[in-house]
Order: structure tokens, then sequence, then C-alpha cells
């Protein structure tokens, strides 16, 4: 494989040119961030001389689009309005801050509904997509399909293509699959990958699919459980990682590894990944 887009989750405390000089430096095209802080509500205020490097830095190594992932914390599907509103704040302010950065996408965990339903939780969250984007909309926005933990949404391809189906501009509305997540709901990427993508494709449709968390599972197929391992160290193990990437309708997808690493243990792992893949 000639070309892929690869990289994983780096801290943009330092700014985005600092986040940009990294991602080289380990060897990754790609990568994602938080949109702010991953457990409260805080946002480090854009600089637009930072964000102009940062975009002039991307052009130059032909970086793939960069992933924003909006905090842990937001719960579109909360029963508490105090909660969806805080949602909504942050959400909104993120898509604002978001316009420096065209082709960026923004990826967010639909939400846990927290014992109103799925049915409930589905129409908050279609709510809130709803208040969000306008027909002049610039931003793409990931539902993440998840693992099933608790009362969360979205770990049923059927959930997902609700979420879509209720927002009215859904044109801007994609889908991020995650490795682990996805063997934790259940999906059998690692023997059926094949029957996998076509259940997505039917349900959902691989034109909404715009991105790939790369990661191994601690736990075993069917777990409902999201506790991330290292690429070939847990149940899914390095070939099925592998057969992802290679797949013929994935291969085109951005990839972003979220496992438990810092940065040198990523640096590992994309040289790993890239060489299996040459």
């Amino acid at each position: 494989m000639s070309h892929i887009y690869l990289g994983c989750h780096l801290s943009v405390s330092n700014g985005f040119q600092k986040m940009a000089e990294e991602a080289i430096s380990l060897g990754a095209n790609v990568f994602q961030f938080f949109s702010r802080n991953p457990r409260g509500s805080k946002a480090k205020a854009i600089d637009p001389d930072d964000a102009k490097r940062f975009n002039e830095l991307r052009k130059a190594h032909d970086f793939g689009p960069p992933l924003a992932h909006a905090p842990y914390t937001l719960n579109p599907a909360a029963k508490e309005e105090r909660i969806r509103d805080f949602a909504a704040m942050a959400m909104s302010d993120d898509l604002v801050r978001l316009s420096n950065f065209p082709g960026t996408m923004y990826n967010f965990h639909p939400g846990s509904h927290v014992g109103q339903g799925v049915d409930a939780g589905i129409e908050l969250i279609a709510a809130l997509l709803n208040q969000l984007i306008t027909a002049d909309n610039k931003t793409t926005i990931l539902l993440e399909g998840m693992g099933g933990k608790g009362s969360e949404i979205g770990s049923r391809f059927e959930e997902l293509r609700r979420i879509i189906d209720r927002t009215n501009h859904n044109e801007y509305i994609g889908v991020c699959l995650d490795t682990c997540h996805l063997y934790d709901a259940g999906y059998d990427i690692k023997s059926d990958l094949d029957g996998v993508l076509d259940e997505f494709d039917a349900v959902v449709g691989l034109s909404r699919l715009k991105a790939i968390h790369l990661n191994d599972s601690k736990n075993v197929r069917g777990s409902h459980k999201d506790r991330h391992e290292k690429i070939g160290q847990g149940e899914l193990g390095l070939e099925a990682i592998l057969n992802v990437m290679r797949h013929p309708k994935l291969r085109h997808l951005p990839f972003y590894l979220e496992t438990p690493n810092e940065p040198d243990g990523y640096k590992e792992e994309i040289a790993l990944l890239r060489a299996h893949l040459s």
C-alpha cells in the first residue's frame, strides 16, 4: 500500500503548529486532538498566527484530515436539561473554533440515555444536531460507534442510522468506527470483517464512514466495555488490525490510533503498522 493516512491522538496544549510538528516526528500524516479539556469545559483561545502556520504545515506535508474529538463529559442524550445545555454550548463553540482549520472533522460520542431508553436518547441527540447544524455548516460531524457500555447509544448500526435520519442537514453527518468498540459491541471484525462491513453498508451506508479509530481490545468480543489495548497485545491482535487497514473498502480512510501510549509508543506502533503495509 503506497499511501495511507495513519496517525495518533496528540495534545494541543502547546499549540497547533507544535502538534503538527510532533505528528511529523512520529511518522504520522494525520492526527486527532481534543477540542477542549477532555474532562472539563475549558478551551484555549485560538491564536490566528498559530492556526495559519498549522494549516501551512498540513498542506506542505500532505496531511489527511485532522480529527477534533469532543470531550468525554458531553452527553447530548442526558435526562437533565443542564447537562444537555452544556453539551450544546461546548459543541457549538467547538464548531466555531474549528472554522479556523478547514477540512477538520469533529467526532463525538452520541451519549447515554441514563434510563430514559434508547428512543428518548436518540430524539435528544438528533434535536441537538438540528440545533447545531445549518445549511452552511463547514465541518463534517462524526457519530462515533460505541461499545455498548451501560446505557450508551450508538453501539448498534441501527441506532446510528436512526440519529442520522432524524437530522435535518444530515449531509454533514458521518460516522467514525472504532475497532475496539466494534469488537466489544459484538461485531466480529476479527473473523468476519466483510460481513460486518456489508451490514454497515446495508444499515448506514459506507459513504457515511469517514474515519477509523485503531485500537486493540482488552476484552473479548461482545463484552460491552471500552478498554483499549496496544496494537497486537489484545483480543483483536495485529493481523485483524492490519486486515482493517488493508481492506479495499477502508484503506482510503484516515486511521487514528487511540491506544494507551505516550508519544514514543505511538511512534513504534506507526512504524510497526507501516512496515507491515509496505
